[in-house]
């Protein structure tokens, strides 16, 4: 047990120098790109701002249904089943038959194998539930495709709001699902929060069409106001062309007018039909419009089939970035509400460090000077092990490149008691030993082989707990698992390894002196 080669005394040292080089360069800076890594600080750190967003998914249910409504009416058209008054109303379609044909919906509907939506064959009917009330039929969304909808929506929304404030360049945001229609954003040292607000809080709906002067457009058509609210416009429903067929959107300045615009490219499909409809629609006006509201509606002077245009609208270069931002990163599936915000400042955040270390260093020192004057130089040995131990701790957390918060340094505390823990168990059941076996090098061994079973089952027990916090916990939870996880591991190996080591020279050396602990 005390015996150490030579190829594992060279690994020990190898792996603890690596760890202290890689915490350094939290305080000193290298060239090299492996090891120029720091500890991220987290919100309650570093300050910032947290906001909790809830998806409304109400518009998705309605969109959905209305899209059904051109499924159900060509597929029983095909069934020669004429259908009536098909309305959607209060997130349901409600429609008639004649009573030859009721019975053949409601086993239409059914039925297991019925392939009704070809854009959900896996749900099938359970996509959909029917009820009859006296003549008339009503179709839902069933509980499970509600479900299903509601994640769909979540991940695509997570996704987005990723992109949208990765391209704006905030450090190391935390963006987590909580429940299936919320999303909690993260964004230490966040120092422009109404920003982040306003892009995460626009569902970048964008869509090109035709302004009509009267309501007989086939398509049907609608009131819109411009962005500024200046006036309204009626605008068809016919949808020339959506934000999906963008591929690229940028802030430019346009040279002839000393304009800030928002110049776009578009996919090879989008190209297509942006040429066919300012082909057919020279002289008319083609509102551009984003979220509901019109936000320029140029006139169309000649054919545009290059594929790539131009969106004015009286901007700010920060508002043209944004909306290129915007329709960059794509649409969001459903609207975003702010549930929940807080904004920590940086002076807390100052405050939560200076109350952390000030703990971290009274109790280490509490700490050293207990072992120091209990057990003499193997007392000195612990309080060595514990530095380094934190500085392995460190260096982990820096190769990761994690991010610590307040209960993180809770966790590094606690990882100091246990490496204590350990410590004063083997150096006690020493003691037992020596008062029983003259052999000093055999009492040592005793000593070390004897309490491994109680270090290990204590160690394991805290690591299951740590476990179990990291996967159910959450934010802060995470952090305190997240460190006092890896601080087990780095105890363990301090203990058994380092201490070990310095014991065994030490006692190698003096194993005929007759007290040593």
């Amino acid at each position: 047990m005390l015996y150490f080669s030579k190829l594992k005394i060279v690994s020990v040292i190898i792996l603890s120098l690596f760890f202290i080089l890689i915490a350094s360069s939290n305080l000193l800076k290298f060239n090299n790109k492996f090891l120029n890594k720091k500890i991220n600080l987290g919100l309650d750190l570093q300050g910032g701002s947290y906001l909790l967003l809830e998806i409304d998914n109400t518009p998705v249910i309605e969109q959905r249904l209305q899209n059904f409504t051109v499924t159900i009416r060509n597929y029983f058209k095909k069934q020669n089943i004429r259908i009536k008054n098909l309305k959607l109303e209060n997130q349901k379609l409600i429609f008639s038959v004649d009573n030859q044909f009721q019975q053949k919906i409601l086993d239409f509907f059914n039925d297991e194998e019925s392939e009704i939506n070809p854009y959900y064959p896996r749900f099938k009917s359970h996509q959909f539930e029917i009820l009859k009330e006296k003549n008339f039929f009503i179709v839902n969304y069933s509980r499970q495709g509600i479900v299903e909808l509601k994640t769909s929506s979540q991940d695509q929304a997570l996704e987005i709001v990723r992109r949208r404030i990765d391209e704006i360049g905030t450090n190391e945001p935390n963006i987590i699902k909580r429940g299936n229609d919320r999303i909690l954003v993260e964004l230490p040292g966040l120092d422009d929060p109404m920003r982040i607000k306003s892009l995460l809080g626009k569902t970048a709906n964008l869509t090109f069409r035709f302004i009509t002067n009267n309501n007989e457009d086939s398509f049907g058509a609608e009131k819109l106001q411009f962005e500024d609210s200046s006036e309204e416009a009626v605008v068809s429903k016919r949808i020339i062309m959506s934000g999906d067929n963008l591929l690229d959107a940028q802030p430019r300045m346009d040279n002839q007018t000393n304009e800030t615009i928002v110049t776009f490219t578009l996919d090879r499909v989008g190209a297509k039909r942006f040429g066919k409809a300012t082909a057919t629609g020279i002289g008319k006006q083609l509102a551009i419009v984003l979220d509901g509201k019109i936000i320029s509606a140029p006139v169309i002077r000649d054919t545009i089939a290059s594929g790539s245009g131009q969106i004015s609208g009286g901007f700010t270069f920060q508002s043209a970035t944004d909306l290129a931002l915007l329709l960059r990163s794509g649409a969001l599936p459903a609207p975003l509400n702010i549930i929940e915000e807080r904004t920590v400042g940086p002076d807390l955040g100052k405050d939560s460090i200076k109350a952390g270390i000030i703990a971290l260093i009274i109790g280490f020192i509490l700490v050293i000077l207990f072992i120091l004057l209990k057990y003499k130089f193997f007392g000195l040995i612990t309080n060595i092990t514990l530095v380094l131990n934190l500085v392995i701790l460190l260096g982990i957390l820096t190769l990761f490149e994690a991010t610590l918060t307040l209960p993180g340094i809770a966790g590094i505390i606690l990882t100091v008691g246990m490496a204590v823990d350990a410590n004063v168990l083997i150096f006690e059941r020493i003691k037992e030993e020596l008062k029983n076996e003259k052999n000093n090098l055999i009492a040592f061994d005793s000593g070390y082989s004897k309490s491994r079973t109680a270090i290990l089952d204590a160690n394991i027990t805290t690591l299951l707990a740590a476990i179990i916090l990291f996967f159910m916990g959450s934010g802060p939870i995470k952090g305190f698992s997240l460190t006092l996880g890896i601080g087990i591991f780095t105890t363990l190996f301090s203990v058994y390894f380092i201490a070990r080591l310095l014991t065994v020279l030490y006692v190698s050396k003096n194993k005929n002196k007759e007290k040593l602990i």
